[in-house]
């Protein structure tokens, strides 16, 4: 026998020693032999093809041996180009947007973001762990006749950590992590968003069976989970049948059973959502219990939290060491984590540009404005309207120094940013979800600050005033209509009634309140500029000049007036 044929022998009967064995080799390899055995079968075929061809082409005799190796890369090339024709018309003609499910790629990865990583959300971090303490202790929990966690929603809005502390949960539990978006699953085609939903839980389900467990992240599950809706001819819509794959596979997971008939380490798949969308606008089916029921509501970030990630932020880049990470807290109220770690980027940017090799705070601040309000750009103005816009800015920032009870005043600018001429940048003193009277009323002030220092100064006014008057007046007539802080004796929202069904009695009454609140206020701004007119022309003087004044800059001209906040006063 030749020696070839001997070594085909050998390689044949070692792969069927290989794979009658298959079951006795470890977990991990058996989930790589059974996702992969199709590409082991097709390289064996191939192998066994090209041996007979070769074993073929040696039996013939030399004049066709040389015929036959001339001909063979044409035949190659042509059925190479016959084959990609085929697969191109049964992609585009048979298999519509199937073919595509390919694209989807699908990443199973054990991920390294510890709980000391996880910074901004120290309550929610708190109920993450007992849900950590759940999976891990799975075992136990059946065993007092518990039912083992399927799915967590994480609620929240944009780039407050969702994603990164669905990969803590991963971590901290030892299980391999698989990710993707909810936009992924949805194709224009019938039945791609379902198939990619079967294959990406079969992947979990062979992961689960290696490691003992697996997560499931989907980020932005809204895009797959809004409430279904049906068509009044019967069918549905293609996220309706994703959705219901997704509900499928996850009430299947209590179903696996091993070769032995117990439960199979595949059921232990957990699935983890995360939306920035309101939770009333989700599938009541996909929150019921056994399915997404623990809720994990991620909010933005505190005092003490924005200290933290504005120290580890900075931590991270070369900064000035007398940088108050405290004052930046203040000034960042209602930011969020990604938020700050933009700021302290755009603020490494602008120190770059300036030639620096350190972040100062005046860096930092405007990395602030330019985030919030957007860059400064040049403008050439007439003497007089630039006046008019520093008279205009002044007034809202005096109003909002001494009457406002919440806010503070961190700069005023007649710079332009965007589509404004100049701005007065100020925040909450601290975290406040609530609005009262005096703080709605304060706001309607400060809006029309700027309205009545113009007209103090020149006598008449600019559209400027247009936006501030629509703040004002949306403030006012919410107040009314649907707070019930006017005088009057309607209380209500009268809001939630149609408006054809009020009386005209009723919505002249309500208006009349509205233009009372309007004008009270608009007389208790013009008596304080009247007042405090030497300090309205300080400051329109110092805006002339500086263009800008910072918080210290504010600060010391009210102390050298002998003004203190509302607050403090």
């Amino acid at each position: 026998m030749e020696p070839w044929l001997i070594f085909e022998l050998l390689f044949y009967v070692i792969l069927a020693i290989a794979v009658t064995g298959i079951y006795r080799l470890n977990k991990p390899v058996q989930m790589w032999i059974r996702s992969h055995w199709v590409m082991l079968a097709i390289l064996t075929g191939l192998y066994t093809l090209v041996r007979l061809a070769i074993w073929g082409l040696m039996s013939l005799e030399s004049f066709y041996q040389k015929i036959t190796l001339a001909t063979m890369p044409i035949q190659f090339i042509m059925m190479a180009f016959s084959s990609t024709i085929f697969v191109l018309l049964y992609v585009v003609f048979l298999q519509g947007g199937m073919a595509r499910i390919s694209k989807s790629k699908i990443k199973g990865d054990l991920v390294d973001v510890k709980w000391s990583d996880v910074i901004g959300m120290e309550n929610v971090k708190e109920e993450a762990k007992e849900v950590v303490d759940l999976i891990r202790d799975r075992a136990r929990v059946k065993k007092i006749g518990g039912k083992i966690l399927r799915g967590i929603m994480m609620f929240g809005p944009p780039g407050c950590g969702k994603t990164y502390l669905a990969k803590a949960i991963a971590t901290e539990t030892g299980l391999p992590f698989l990710s993707m978006s909810g936009s992924e699953f949805v194709e224009i085609f019938v039945g791609v968003g379902a198939a990619r939903v079967r294959k990406l839980f079969k992947q979990a389900r062979e992961l689960a069976e290696a490691h003992g467990g697996c997560i499931i992240f989907i980020d932005e599950l809204d895009a797959i989970a809004r409430k279904r809706v049906f068509s009044a001819f019967g069918g549905t819509e293609e996220t309706n049948s994703t959705q219901n794959q997704l509900l499928a596979e996850m009430d299947g997971l209590a179903e696996l059973k091993d070769k032995k008939g117990n439960p199979s380490p595949a059921q232990n798949v957990i699935v983890i959502g995360a939306t920035n969308a309101p939770e009333d606008n989700l599938d009541k089916a996909l929150l019921r219990p056994g399915r997404l029921d623990r809720k994990l509501y991620i909010d933005k970030p505190g005092l003490e939290d924005r200290e933290k990630l504005f120290a580890y932020y900075l931590g991270k880049v070369q900064h000035d060491p007398s940088i108050d990470v405290g004052r930046l807290a203040r000034k960042a109220v209602y930011k969020s984590p990604a938020d700050i770690e933009n700021i302290i980027k755009e603020a490494a940017l602008i120190a770059t540009r300036s030639g620096r090799d350190v972040i100062r705070l005046d860096d930092i601040s405007e990395a602030i404005e330019r985030v919030d309000m957007g860059m400064k750009h040049k403008r050439t103005m007439q003497p007089q309207e630039r006046e008019m816009v520093a008279y205009h800015e002044s007034g809202h920032l005096i109003v909002l120094y001494i009457l406002h009870p919440v806010d503070d005043v961190f700069k005023a600018s007649i710079a332009s940013r965007r589509d404004t001429l100049g701005v007065v940048y100020h925040q909450p003193r601290e975290e406040m979800f609530t609005h009262n009277k005096e703080r709605l009323l304060a706001d309607v002030k400060v809006a029309l600050g700027g309205y009545v220092a113009e007209k103090m100064r020149f006598g008449t006014t600019s559209d400027g005033v247009a936006a501030d008057f629509r703040q004002a007046m949306i403030i006012a007539h919410n107040m009314v209509w649907r707070f019930g802080m006017g005088d009057a004796e309607y209380l209500g929202d009268y809001t939630a009634i149609p408006e054809t069904q009020l009386s005209d009695k009723v919505k002249e009454l309500l208006n009349e309140e509205v233009d009372k609140i309007f004008r009270a206020c608009l007389k208790d701004v013009e008596a304080l500029l009247k007042k405090e007119k030497p300090l309205l022309d300080r400051f329109v003087k110092e805006l002339l000049e500086k263009e800008e004044l910072e918080y210290d800059e504010i600060e010391a001209i009210f102390t050298e007036y002998g003004k203190t906040h509302m607050k403090a006063a």
